[in-house]
């Protein structure tokens, strides 16, 4: 039977009493792996009302006390380290190398939230009058919220959860409706590693889930990551409501080459790039900007790369790429090409037609000549489609890049440090790669989109994630 997952909530485990009900399938196959269940208003309320409930508790807890759990939580996610990345291949489609990398860099922000005693440190200057001291520390929000996306479904609850609990704030996981299981998997280990009930509570559902969550008096904070429109839509709701919001946004990647880079490097850090994770990722490199008199050959290097990695299910070791989350997905990316051609773009390398029926796979495909005004040189794809505009200098390709409304990534190759320095100081992006095609920041650093890839103020992971997570108290004393 398949298998139907529940809501956690309070440190129990419960059903939905929801009669809508969502399969969830395994996009190399079809298969059915799951049935979610979409929670009620009166679930989320009771998701509130237990994570509040836990959270005067957890607050008191000594700081020591928060990190060692997270270190447990770290130690059994090592345990089961291969469970957890197979049930990433399996309900996201992407590689197991891939999904392995993924649950590696969750584990690194845990690492980082361990931590939190220092972290959590605040500052005191005495005698700031006579005889009067004064003092900044730290105190949690209260009751804060992740809603997460599909891409990632170990990674970016990591991203949130970690830090959130260790600062002392009590949480509510909301998954993707796409990819719930591995949430399921994380509350499990995190109930294993000896959390107090209520202060982590996980429930399932889409958009009415989401607005339940924004609009709720009893949360204090809410954490984003998806698409640009929702990202709007999430700190436009959620502030309104008086909320903290941070709303990691979608992203147009630019990788600018140089006729001085080193072409066989810069090749398979392109291919990587653009077709890691079927392209499903907000730092994918989704349009090169070639200078100069590099750009046949380069295209000729990235054609014969894509044209020969091999589509398949995650779970094989010799696929390079999986297939995409949906069909509705593969459609759509599939009209993304569509539209290309019709614009005028060179098609390079073709990448329909490789599905099975079953899956969603959908092979490397690169456009060569490409103009900027094109929907595929603008607009965030989410799928494995590699667009090339040609440049005739660094500031012409400056220029396209930093026209784009967003400002998630961006990348440059080149051998020259004197462009790489122009480059990274004057290009509009919050991420920026030398000779690197994603520059995905460690967890000690934050996530630090930029314009449209970013609403909010303090970006996630890194010490921005604790200030997020946190509020300063000043305190000013004195003894007579």
């Amino acid at each position: 039977m398949v298998r139907t997952l529940q809501h956690f909530i309070g440190g129990t485990w419960q059903d939905a009493g929801s009669t809508r009900l969502e399969e969830i399938p395994n996009p190399a196959t079809g298969e059915v792996l799951a049935v979610m269940p979409h929670a009620t208003a009166s679930m989320v309320e009771s998701a509130v009302a237990a994570a509040a409930g836990a959270f005067p508790a957890w607050r008191d807890t000594p700081v020591v006390e928060r990190s060692r759990i997270m270190f447990r939580f770290r130690q059994l996610l090592e345990e089961h380290f291969d469970d957890v990345a197979r049930l990433v291949t399996d309900e996201n489609g992407k590689t197991l190398a891939e999904a392995s990398g993924e649950v590696r860099r969750g584990i690194e922000v845990i690492e980082f939230a361990c931590g939190a005693p220092t972290l959590m440190m605040g500052e005191v200057l005495e005698d700031v009058a006579r005889g009067i001291d004064a003092e900044v520390v730290r105190a949690p929000l209260g009751v804060v919220a992740g809603i997460c996306p599909f891409n990632f479904p170990a990674m970016i609850p990591l991203w949130m959860l970690p830090v959130a609990l260790a600062c002392g704030n009590a949480f509510i996981l909301k998954p993707s409706d796409r990819t719930p299981i591995t949430a399921v998997r994380l509350a499990e280990l995190l109930e294993t590693a000896g959390l107090p009930r209520g202060v982590f509570n996980l429930v399932h559902g889409a958009k009415e889930t989401v607005d339940a969550l924004l609009t709720h008096p009893g949360v204090r904070a809410v954490s984003f990551v998806g698409s640009a429109p929702v990202a709007r839509y999430v700190y436009a709701t959620a502030a309104a409501h008086g909320k903290r919001v941070q709303a990691l946004a979608g992203a147009k990647n630019y990788l600018v080459v140089m006729p001085d880079c080193d072409l066989a490097r810069t090749t398979e850090a392109i291919l990587s790039s653009a077709f890691g994770n079927a392209g499903e990722r907000c730092l994918a490199g989704s349009v090169v900007v070639v200078v100069g008199e590099v750009a046949d050959r380069l295209v000729a290097a990235l054609r014969d790369g894509a044209s020969h990695l091999r589509v398949g299910a995650g779970w094989d070791s010799t696929t390079e790429l999986g297939p995409v989350i949906r069909r509705s997905h593969l459609d759509r990316v599939v009209g993304y090409i569509e539209r290309g051609l019709a614009e005028g773009a060179e098609l390079v390398c073709d990448g329909r037609g490789v599905t099975d029926g079953r899956g969603y796979f959908l092979g490397a495909t690169l456009f060569d000549r490409v103009r900027p005004e094109m929907a595929i040189a603008q607009e965030e794809i989410f799928g494995p489609v590699l667009a090339v505009i040609r440049a005739s200098d660094l500031d012409a390709a400056m220029r396209l890049v930093n026209r784009s409304p967003f400002g998630n990534m961006a990348c440059i190759f080149t051998r020259s440090g004197r462009d790489a320095r122009t480059f990274r100081t004057r290009v509009e992006a919050g991420m920026v790669g030398v000779n690197v095609g994603v520059a995905a920041p460690m967890a000690f650093f934050p996530f630090a989109g930029w314009k449209g890839s970013f609403y909010g103020d303090l970006h996630a992971t890194g010490k921005d994630s604790v200030e997020f997570y946190t509020e300063r108290r000043v305190v000013t004393t004195r003894w007579f």
